[in-house]
């Protein structure tokens, strides 16, 4: 069982984007700053003209790590998280589950897409490498 994120007005595109196929990053009208994770206020210039936009959903692994621990019962082992650069949206880092992909085969530099798991409402980024 995943606990699922609160919904609030400056979050909620992020994490209903998915339903669309698309990947919704918080970005300041006034200053074009990309905003992560989703805030009200520009961190920035402190403009609140901050709008939730789509970008390509690509990007560039970071970092990323295997884990070999089952946290919770059930949760099938290994998996690999990587954080993700997100193309079209300088500064902005994504942590999530990669999937489609051995473990093993996950690297740094690798190229990943965004995909999306539903739960309920909240539909949750994943990365599966480009082919």
């Amino acid at each position: 069982m995943r606990p699922l994120p609160e919904l609030t007005p400056e979050n909620t595109a992020f994490w209903t984007g998915g339903a669309q196929g698309e990947l919704l990053i918080a970005r300041c009208d006034d200053c074009d700053h990309a905003i992560h994770p989703p805030q009200l206020v520009c961190p920035k210039c402190w403009g609140t003209a901050v709008k939730s936009r789509a970008v390509p959903g690509t990007g560039t692994v970071y970092s990323f790590t295997v884990n070999h621990q089952p946290w919770a019962p059930g949760m099938a082992v290994p998996f690999a998280l990587a954080v993700v650069d997100v193309d079209e949206a300088p500064g902005v880092r994504i942590t999530a589950e990669v999937v489609n992909a051995p473990p093993e085969s996950v690297h740094i530099g690798q190229r990943m897409r965004a995909v999306f798991h539903a739960i309920d409402d909240i539909w949750f980024p994943q990365w599966e490498p480009v082919q």
